[in-house]
């Protein structure tokens, strides 16, 4: 039985339904009216082996802010959920992803203790709009309400896609692994008997 999530989230900011399903094969059904951050989180929940449906609405005349922080929301209280006591997974995941010139890690704990460092170099924004502040501003909120610690770092790059793309690819690949079981893993894999 796969480990599911649903939820709705609605403000005076956003309006976003979403589903999450972390047994997944990394099916997608996406819409947040930010064309370049639908392809990021396609990248991630492909990678991650999730089948995320999510649609979102916000006030993106005033800016991509309070789309892209309100999806982290919901997608780590969805991560949250379908956990549930997080007895049998791994915990732990580590990808290094390089994409054509650039290479990005990402490191996963999910402890129930979330904190977020992410390292990357200063790029323009490009003509899309979506920089790494923005992603800077969903990774820690994916993080805060996913309990978990979340360490990335885009090492090098000159291409701003590219160096996203890999960020995002390798946020997946970790988090496959961090939620995956495993059989020798009785309780939750902390020796203090709890996370």
């Amino acid at each position: 039985m796969g480990r599911k999530a649903d939820l709705t989230r609605n403000t005076t900011e956003t309006r976003i339904q979403a589903a999450i399903d972390l047994d997944g094969r990394g099916r997608t059904d996406l819409s947040t009216g930010i064309a370049f951050f639908d392809h990021m989180l396609k990248l991630m929940a492909v990678h991650g082996f999730l089948d995320l449906q999510l649609h979102a609405e916000g006030d993106l005349d005033v800016d991509f802010h309070h789309t892209v922080e309100d999806v982290g929301i919901v997608l780590g209280q969805m991560l949250s959920k379908a956990l549930g006591d997080r007895k049998g997974i791994r915990r732990f995941g580590f990808a290094v992803t390089p994409m054509d010139e650039a290479l990005a890690t990402a490191t996963i704990d999910l402890s129930n203790r979330p904190f977020l460092v992410f390292l990357a170099p200063s790029a323009d924004t490009g003509s899309n709009g979506f920089d790494f502040s923005l992603a800077k501003e969903f990774f820690r909120a994916f993080a805060v309400h996913g309990g978990m610690n979340l360490h990335i770092e885009v090492r090098y790059g000159e291409n701003r896609h590219h160096m996203l793309e890999a960020v995002f690819k390798s946020v997946g690949r970790a988090l496959n692994q961090a939620v995956s079981h495993d059989r020798r893993i009785a309780g939750v894999r902390s020796t203090k008997g709890s996370l």
